[in-house]
């Protein structure tokens, strides 16, 4: 059986590790991974691969970065080329990136079906571009494998046919458990200077916090008052830091910033924080696991 996976951008990487290594596992499926490039910085994907064990993409799109509509556009044309090369029997999206809706569309143009992992998860706010994401992908998928029982119940009451929903748990936090022994074992603490519970770790990326700068300069300014009692470390998004470039004037906070971290640097800087401070969705379901208390700095999730 042909399949096509794909991933967009590192909070897919998480998602597809366990996929990868349970569809080889099986012998029968003859699969093609696809990158889409969505995410922009090479070196932070290329890092998630060698960290999860993700076998190298057979196909890089090289979509880069761009608007909503630049990068869907073009992952959709890109994605349907691929697809009518390819064949496959189904095509495999997860999360509710750009690129997932981009290849979800390509793919059913074609009468392709589709696997949607972590359908049904809703935020009730049509202004986050992930809503739109999820449910447009929700609506053309065949398959639509769910993370918690909530999924099922947003699937339902959308219309969605029974049969179609299976809920199967999160396979990002499949990938956590099979990583936090390695992730320990890093001496990422040492080399920052910290110590286990004696420090912050931060996350801060999304549109609504760091695409206005009287926004993103109140965020910091809140943040450097904590630091002041608790040391704050905070692994700078590339998006974040063209932000500071471009709304700050470069003026960088006064914070312990690091480059970007890999997957098992940054699990291991998050497991032994005192708390996280986060505006993404994946690291407030990785910390619950974790036990690890997390302030979500969104107006919803």
């Amino acid at each position: 059986m042909r399949l096509v996976v794909v991933a967009g951008a590192r909070p897919n990487f998480m998602k597809i590790a366990p996929l990868m290594r349970e569809l080889a596992s099986r012998g029968r499926f003859d699969t093609c991974l696809v990158h889409t490039g969505q995410h922009y910085d090479r070196a932070m994907s290329d890092s998630f691969f060698r960290d999860l064990g993700i076998p190298e993409p057979d196909l890089n799109l090289g979509v880069g970065s761009g608007s909503h509509g630049e990068m869907t556009a073009q992952v959709i044309v890109a994605m349907e080329k691929v697809l009518t090369e390819r064949k496959p029997h189904a095509l495999i999206v997860v999360g509710d990136v750009n690129s997932t809706v981009a290849a979800t569309l390509a793919a059913a143009k074609l009468c392709i079906p589709v696997a949607h992992v972590e359908a049904g998860l809703r935020s009730f706010d049509r202004g986050m571009p992930e809503e739109i994401n999820r449910l447009m992908t929700d609506v053309v998928s065949d398959w639509l494998f769910t993370t918690e029982p909530s999924g099922d119940e947003n699937l339902r009451r959308e219309g969605v046919p029974a049969e179609k929903i299976h809920f199967v748990g999160n396979v990002m936090i499949d990938t956590l458990q099979a990583n936090l022994a390695r992730a320990r074992e890093l001496d990422t603490l040492e080399r920052l200077g910290l110590e286990p519970g004696g420090y912050v770790a931060l996350t801060l990326h999304r549109p609504s916090n760091v695409d206005e700068g009287e926004k993103l300069a109140a965020l910091f300014e809140v943040i450097e008052e904590i630091h002041r009692e608790l040391p704050v470390v905070f692994p700078v998004h590339p998006r974040t830091q063209a932000a500071i470039e471009r709304l700050l004037g470069g003026r960088e906070p006064a914070l312990r910033t690091t480059p970007p971290l890999g997957y098992l640097e940054f699990l291991r800087l998050m497991a032994d924080a005192r708390f996280v401070l986060t505006d993404s969705g994946g690291v407030q379901e990785e910390t619950t696991v974790l036990g690890v208390p997390c302030l979500t700095m969104r107006e919803n999730t």
